[in-house]
């Protein structure tokens, strides 16, 4: 039986299905045993051989902390940490029951943090240029071990994480890391790296502010000075601590990581990191060999070949170094954080090369610049980006109340031809929660953003941690701000440790709203990952419904709406959404005489089994396929996903 089955049983939801006779109930399993979906497509990074990728991202300290302090700037003793024990195999198999392939382990990496290391050998973090007491993740100071805080021994920190990824691999998923290519830590420093690894700046000329094998940037003859703080803003809070002076020792001055040229950042600035030099001279142009264009139709190995015997910035050969390390040391993909500022040869130089290693790796990119899209997918070979400025942000819109459903469908054929690479999420931890009021106040009102965005194309979906239980993001952390789960302070974070249960996994502490939408989740987030429609073919219904209610007062549809099919030879999927907070009675959805004809029914009744609700509706085909339609209804952001058997009877 099916993973989604399984799950579905132990819910109680698809009675209906269950209750059919043996010889269906076979061919609804062997349908979603399929590793080819008919008409479908083999997915590069399929989930247990039979799906899309479902990843799922924790914010590693925060997710299985305990502590429901939550003091504002409070330290690691008061306000707790997660370590990577907490990730044990009840953990991993709850994560796992969503449908989860990838699990991406936010924040390992050793970045600056205010916490005291020194009897490890490790230096002391300046507050000045720390955001948080926790520091951001995206401020990396050893590429060659993991963040102390995280590990039960911090001097066996390193080996702790190598025991989470077997035991992530043990139970049936892969492990994603992050790496942030374009600016590391102020006061990076490794004290693990390899004996023939030298230091990010350790060999620069510093009287230059750019040479092409320089590490970074620097502002010759100016030292560097800490950013003025906004609104009262003092490190730590205005705790006391030895190096909270308004000082920091850096001279010459380095580039900012976002850019910033001058020697004091502003507050704004991302005044924590250095940027680092990928022989961009400071101009703009090109210190490096530069892809032809026609790489963007040559494979792997054609670009690995291209970068075999030219020199590359040094940079660019670190990177690929840690990568490697990475790699041997069992992760299987990188999260790439901010990849458009970074030239896209690097990342066929730094692709190319991870793929010779190991083929399967899942590489996935922040890129915001959809006229970049395309560049980074076929030039700089990744395998998927982040779908936030065109798919994300107008579904926000919709989910607000804001903006109209049409977009989604322009969007997807505007995507056309890189749909299969373009990840769907809602929330991340750049983003602000669902349930927050500055995004939509109710995590009710991601239940039909959920299934347009997990349903609607082959690409992977991602989760965020909370999410599946509605965590609002309220809490006043410190240096974050409420909406969105910090990931500069430490903290606890409550919907989720409602369902945690003190490491339970079993909802023991949630509202009954709470276990209800991890239930929704479950269930969305499966038939994703193993539905063989997903990797088939998409076509959208909403146009062609919203023109159809213009013409008839007693058709319900709307914009406020979304529908659209998945499909193979012998199997669809019709999909509905409702972004509306009231219940809808006799919502008719019609089908294209264009889709009939593909799916080649004819005249009659074809039923339809709801996969949310386990209810049985009727697909009704006119004469000569004139029109088609099938009518339901809806709860307040309501959603149905209906099943119909496209197969020919057997005799």
């Amino acid at each position: 039986m099916s993973s989604i089955f399984k799950r579905s049983v132990l819910l109680g939801t698809l009675s209906v299905i269950i209750s059919c006779s043996p010889n269906q109930q076979d061919e609804r399993e062997d349908a979603y045993s399929l590793r080819d979906a008919q008409g479908g497509y083999v997915h590069p990074h399929f989930s247990q051989g039979d799906g899309k990728p479902v990843v799922y991202q924790v914010f590693t300290r925060l997710y299985g902390n305990k502590n429901t302090t939550n003091k504002a700037w409070g330290s690691i003793d008061e306000n707790g940490v997660g370590k990577f024990s907490d990730f044990d195999n009840k953990a991993l198999q709850d994560i796992k029951a969503l449908g989860t392939s990838y699990i991406w382990y936010t924040g390992v990496p050793h970045h600056a943090v205010i916490n005291d290391y020194t009897d490890y050998g490790i230096s002391l973090d300046d507050p000045d240029v720390v955001k948080g007491r926790a520091g951001s993740p995206y401020a990396v100071k050893d590429y060659y071990n993991v963040n102390p805080d995280l590990a039960d021994q911090p001097e066996n920190r390193l080996q702790e994480f190598e025991a989470l990824i077997k035991r992530t691999h043990e139970n049936g998923m892969k492990v994603i890391i992050d790496i942030v290519p374009n600016h590391v830590a102020r006061g990076y420093e490794s004290l693990t790296r390899p004996d023939d690894v030298s230091d990010f700046g350790e060999n620069d000329d510093t009287s230059l502010e750019y040479a092409r094998d320089n590490n970074f940037y620097y502002v010759v003859g100016e030292s560097f000075k800490v950013p003025e703080g906004e609104n009262g803003y003092r490190p730590l809070g205005g705790e006391t601590h030895p190096l909270a002076d308004g000082k920091f020792n850096e001279n010459p001055a380095k580039w900012t990581g976002n850019g910033a040229r001058a020697p004091q950042p502003g507050f704004h600035d991302w005044y924590e990191t250095v940027k680092v030099n990928y022989g961009v001279r400071p101009d703009g142009s090109y210190d490096f060999d530069e892809l032809p264009a026609d790489y963007a139709n040559k494979d792997l190995s054609e670009h690995r070949a291209f970068w075999k015997n030219k020199d590359v910035p040094d940079s660019w050969v670190k990177f690929e170094q840690i990568v490697h390390y990475w790699l041997d040391k069992g992760v299987d993909g990188f999260r790439y954080d901010m990849a458009e500022m970074v030239p896209v040869e690097f990342w066929s130089y730094l692709n190319s090369s991870i793929k010779e290693k190991k083929p399967e790796a899942f590489l996935l990119a922040e890129v915001y610049n959809p006229s970049l899209y395309r560049d980074y997918l076929a030039l700089g070979k990744m395998d998927y980006l982040y779908d936030k400025v065109e798919f994300y942000d107008s579904l926000k819109l919709l989910m607000q109340g804001k903006g109209p459903a049409q977009p989604l469908e322009d969007i997807q054929a505007s995507l056309a031809d890189i749909e299969l690479n373009m990840l769907h999420f809602l929330e991340n931890h750049d983003e602000q929660r669902i349930a927050s009021p500055e995004f939509a106040g109710n995590a009710e009102k991601g239940k039909p953003a959920l299934v347009v965005s997990a349903l609607i194309s082959r690409s992977p979906t991602m989760l965020y941690f909370g999410q599946d239980v509605g965590e609002d993001g309220s809490e006043e952390p410190g240096f974050g701000d409420p909406s969105r789960t910090s990931i500069f302070d430490y903290m606890g974070v409550p919907a989720h440790q409602r369902w945690m249960n003190n490491g339970a996994f079993d909802g023991g502490q949630s509202s009954v709203q709470e276990v209800a939408l991890r239930a929704y989740y479950e269930k969305v987030m499966n038939i994703s990952a193993t539905h063989p429609t997903m990797l088939g073919k998409y076509a959208s219904l909403h146009s062609f419904n919203v023109k159809i209610a213009e013409n008839d007062v007693n058709n319900a549809y709307a914009e406020s709406m979304f529908s659209f099919v998945r499909y193979t030879d012998s199997s669809a999927l019709i999909v509905v959404s409702s972004f509306k907070n009231e219940k809808i009675n006799g919502l008719k959805i019609s089908l294209p005489v264009a889709l009939l004809s593909e799916w080649k029914l004819v005249e009659g009744s074809y039923a339809a089994v709801g996969m949310l609700n386990g209810f049985e509706y009727q697909l009704d085909v006119g004469r000569k396929r004139s029109a088609a339609s099938i009518t339901l209804g809806l709860p307040a952001f309501g959603s149905a996903v209906l099943e119909i058997n496209l197969a020919p009877t057997k005799p």
